[in-house]
């Protein structure tokens, strides 16, 4: 046992002398065990999954947008060597964040709520210094030393979390958080950035403060990741507008760019909120009017709806209901697939109809291996329909522990057989609500100006956080201001 614990500590020496590194922002030595050739391995193995996970926003003009910017930061950054790509994906979700490698992916949502080129390029600059100090590889690198695995977002069971996983194709490496000084070496390298390429970094200040609104205003709901993963964004405000200061007075005061009305311009008419064309809950039912279908969410349950699939949670963390197209060209096919990628052992199955499609039911059980001892532990019990319109084939998994599953099984199949052909011509043709900009003719109060705009009332405050607005604050004729509608 001497032996063991000898060799191992000699291990331990060995990685730590062979993976030390300079840092390429501090210039410090500091242990890395994920070379450089690795994380832009990660990061191209990531992209597609990313991609696949929320779908690319198809604005040909925003896209080029993002990564006009994203190229010029990136030549002026600490890693100019590394080929940096910029998207912007199709979430509504206030969200900005970056894998190794040089991939940097903000979602709509944040789009949406930036009210000025420079806002933009001082999250920008933040995603950008990520890549450029090397985080996610030091979180690697802890990872491997500590022997500790990638967790996902997900609030569930430990057993059921993990089939959750599995089933997003291994989407783990995206909720890796970063510690605050992490995010708060990245907001002094946002600064540094943006104002090199010519941008007033304190508007980066600006926007924390409508990063604060919103996570006063979501409350009990679960905030958005940009928030949950970063300092309070109070704080950040007055520790950012004190480096933005100290940027502009070592660099001889010079003229920075906020570009509002161009910024503006470029997201009139961008959706805004949940697309309803990928499918969209009301009432406790989740339509999909491109795919054509319906299906009830049990009461009570959270749901997640992306490209990909759609996701319910029991509350309180003991089961999950996941939906999803499967491969294949017959039922028969698409259980044996299913079963193949997430390890399930068929225990029964059945052919059944429901509301008219073909479908096949079947019970199956997963042994997990845990990811510090490697033993076999207690799995989760999957009930699974696979049912077929036409050539789609569609999966909808429940998913429990064994002791659970009895509980559960029943709002499983209840769901399963719900499902049906979806038909209201409202459903069917629903329209996304839009980000519209619009050319203030008198002057007012931003409430005023929002309510002759159509904004209804009980939107006011939303909108006026959309804006990065008070509502009581003095707006003038001539003004572009952000309002939504279809």
């Amino acid at each position: 046992m001497k032996t063991r614990h000898t060799l191992r500590l000699g291990a331990a020496a060995f990685l730590m002398l062979s993976g030390c590194a300079v840092n390429p922002v501090t210039g410090k030595k500091e242990v890395i065990l994920v070379s450089e050739g690795q994380e832009v391995a990660m990061g191209a193995q990531s992209d597609p999954a990313v991609t696949a996970q929320f779908g690319l926003y198809q604005d040909p003009k925003m896209q080029k947008f993002i990564d006009d910017k994203g190229q010029k930061m990136a030549a002026i950054s600490h890693r100019s060597n590394l080929k940096y790509q910029f998207k912007v994906v199709d979430s509504p979700v206030i969200n900005a964040f970056a894998v190794p490698g040089g991939y940097v992916y903000f979602t709509r949502g944040i789009m949406a709520h930036f009210n000025n080129e420079a806002q933009f390029a001082g999250v920008l600059g933040h995603e950008i210094g990520h890549v450029t100090a090397r985080h996610s590889a030091r979180q690697q690198t802890k990872a491997i030393l500590g022997q500790v695995g990638l967790m996902g977002a997900m609030i569930l069971s430990p057993q059921v979390a993990q089939f959750g996983d599995q089933a997003m194709q291994g989407m783990q490496l995206l909720f890796l958080k970063f510690g605050r000084d992490d995010e708060r070496q990245s907001d002094e390298l946002g600064v540094e950035y943006s104002s090199k390429i010519g941008y007033d970094a304190s508007q980066m200040a600006d926007f924390f403060q409508t990063l604060a609104r919103q996570q006063q205003k979501s409350q009990a709901e679960p905030i958005p990741d940009f928030l949950s993963t970063h300092p309070n964004p109070e704080d950040r405000y007055t520790t950012v507008n004190q480096l933005a200061d100290k940027w502009k007075a070592a660099n001889g005061n010079p003229k920075l760019a906020v570009n509002r009305d161009q910024y503006l311009r470029l997201i009139d008419g961008m959706v805004y909120g949940e697309d309803p064309k990928q499918g969209f809950v009301e009432n406790s039912v989740f339509y999909h009017p491109e795919l054509k279908f319906r299906m009830p969410v049990p009461a009570g349950w959270k749901h997640q709806n992306t490209p990909q699939q759609f996701q319910m949670a029991d509350p309180a963390g003991k089961a999950l209901l996941i939906l999803m197209t499967a491969p294949g060209n017959s039922l028969d096919e698409a259980a044996q697939a299913i079963a193949k990628q997430l390890s399930l052992q068929p225990t029964d199955s059945r052919r059944t109809t429901i509301n008219g499609f073909p479908a096949l039911a079947f019970v199956a059980d997963q042994v997990q291996q845990d990811p510090q001892t490697g033993q076999q532990v207690a799995g989760v019990r999957v009930l699974g329909h696979v049912i077929q319109d036409g050539k789609t084939l569609y999966a909808l998994l429940g998913v429990a522990a064994p002791a659970d599953f009895p509980a559960y099984a029943p709002q499983f199949t209840g769901v399963a057989e719900a499902f049906q052909r979806l038909t209201e011509p409202d459903k069917l043709n629903r329209q996304p609500e839009r980000v519209r900009i619009v050319k203030l003719k008198l002057r007012s109060t931003l409430s005023k100006a929002l309510t002759s705009n159509g904004v209804p009332e009980k939107r006011l405050e939303e909108v006026a956080i959309l804006n990065g607005m008070q509502l009581n604050e003095q707006v003038n004729a001539g003004m572009l201001i952000k309002v939504v509608g279809k």
